[in-house]
C-alpha cells in the first residue's frame, strides 16, 4: 500500500528499548505511525543507515527490533558497495523507508554519489512514506544544526530540500540545539522551519506540515519563524500523543 499523498515523517523519535541491552529493541510508536500513514498493517520497511556508515551492529539492531512483528524488514547498504542489485526497484517496492541517525552531511553526499537522492524523491512521489530520526529527519529539509563536522554544532545547508524548511532535531536534549537553530535562522543561513524535542515528530503531506506528534507525554514540535526585526519567533505546536 502507499500513502494517499507524498508523506514524510521527520522525527527525533527512536526505537523502543526494552531495557535488557543494546539489542533489546522494538519498533517505536513513530514506526507504527509510518505504517498507518502508508495505509498498511503489514508494512515493508527498509532501513538506510548511511549516516552511521552502514554499521553492521546498527543494521542488526534494526532487524532484531522488527523480528516477530508485522513489519517486513530489509535494508539498503552502500558501504562498501550496494547490497542489492537494483536500488531503485528495491526502494520503490517498500511501504516505508526509515533513515537512521549519524552524520547528515555524509549521508546526503553518499546518496548523491549513488543517485539515491533522485530515487528517494521518486519513491516519495509514488506514496512510499519517507521517515527517519535525527540525520534521517534533517536530510529531507534544506538543512539544520548538525555535529557532522565535529562536536561543536554547525549549520548544514545541503539537505535534499524535498521540504523547503529548516529542521532542528533533539531540540530539548542538547543544550546548544535550540540557540543554534535561532542563530542560523536569524542570520539567514537557514530558512524558517520546525524543530522537535526527543520523542516528537512532524508529519508532512506534500510540503505542508500536517501534524506534530509525540511517542509520550511532554515532547513537542515547534515552528520557527524569522521576524522582521531579525529575531526568531518560536511557537509550540499542538502535539498529539501517539497510542
Amino acid at each position: 500500500m502507499t500513502a494517499d499523498v507524498p508523506t514524510i515523517l521527520a522525527t527525533s523519535a527512536f526505537l523502543h528499548s526494552g531495557g535488557r541491552g543494546a539489542f533489546d529493541l522494538r519498533p517505536g510508536r513513530a514506526h507504527w505511525l509510518a505504517a498507518e500513514l502508508a495505509n498498511t498493517t503489514t508494512p515493508r520497511i527498509c532501513f538506510l543507515g548511511q549516516a552511521g556508515g552502514d554499521a553492521e551492529a546498527r543494521i542488526g539492531a534494526y532487524y532484531a527490533a522488527f523480528a516477530g512483528t508485522e513489519f517486513v524488514a530489509s535494508h539498503l547498504q552502500l558501504f562498501p558497495m550496494p547490497n542489492v542489485a537494483d536500488i531503485r526497484a528495491h526502494l520503490l517496492a517498500q511501504d516505508v523507508i526509515w533513515v537512521g541517525g549519524g552524520s547528515v552531511a555524509n549521508l546526503c553526499a553518499v546518496w548523491r554519489v549513488h543517485g539515491v537522492d533522485e530515487i528517494l524523491h521518486e519513491a516519495w512521489q509514488a506514496g512510499v512514506v519517507l521517515g527517519g530520526v535525527s540525520a534521517g529527519s534533517i536530510c529531507w529539509h534544506v538543512g539544520g544544526s548538525t555535529d557532522s563536522f565535529g562536536p561543536e554544532l554547525r549549520g548544514f545547508t545541503d539537505g535534499l530540500g524535498f521540504l523547503p524548511f529548516s529542521n532542528g532535531v533533539h531540540y530539548d536534549a542538547e543544550e546548544r540545539r535550540r540557540p543554534m537553530m535561532h542563530e542560523l535562522i536569524a542570520s539567514g543561513m537557514l530558512p524558517d522551519g520546525y524543530a522537535t524535542d526527543d520523542g516528537a515528530g512532524l508529519i508532512f503531506r506534500g510540503t505542508s506540515l500536517s501534524e506534530a506528534v509525540a511517542d509520550h507525554e511532554g515532547p513537542r514540535g515547534y515552528e520557527l519563524r524569522r521576524a522582521p526585526d531579525g529575531s526568531v519567533r518560536e511557537t509550540p505546536l499542538p502535539t498529539r500523543v501517539l497510542t
